[in-house]
């Protein structure tokens, strides 16, 4: 099988050129310098593989969305604060009319004009509103009475 010699050249260390020169073979030996391109084309190559087309600058990512919204807090310290009189349902049907007094991670506690107040766990709440929001001239908005009905 015959040698190219320029693979020869290329993949032969100094020790097995020597042993090849004894056999009357020619071998050039060629100095290679070791090319590497700079950080700093490095870094610009980087930016332009993750850069947006039209030379735009990346879009960045969505952020994650946190856990907690406090969106449940907010809205009973506004209850609370301004006193609104709210309309609770319970799982079971019933409705309890009263004011929010104060809240925890598992209850409320309302407070009723002419009945006891209530600490109500939030996990037999099915849904509350705010009581002017039944007298409303709102025509899909029902009437406390009419939920009572259901």
């Amino acid at each position: 099988m015959p040698y190219q010699r320029g693979l020869i050249r290329e993949c032969l260390d100094p020790p097995s050129v020597n042993g090849l020169l004894e056999f009357g073979l020619e071998v050039n030996m060629v100095n290679r310098k070791l090319i590497r391109p700079s950080l700093s084309d490095l870094r610009e190559q980087a930016a332009n593989k993750y850069s947006a087309p039209g030379g735009q600058p990346p879009a960045q990512r969505r952020r994650v969305p946190p856990e907690q919204t406090n969106a449940e807090q907010y809205y009973y310290l506004k209850q609370m604060s301004s006193k609104t009189p709210m309309v609770i349902k319970l799982m079971d049907g019933e409705l309890i009319h009263g004011v929010i007094e104060w809240y925890d991670r598992y209850c409320i506690k309302v407070n009723r004009e002419t009945e006891p107040n209530l600490l109500i766990p939030k996990h037999q709440i099915k849904y509350m509103f705010k009581e002017n929001e039944v007298k409303g001239s709102d025509e899909n908005i029902m009437t406390s009475a009419a939920m009572e009905e259901q």
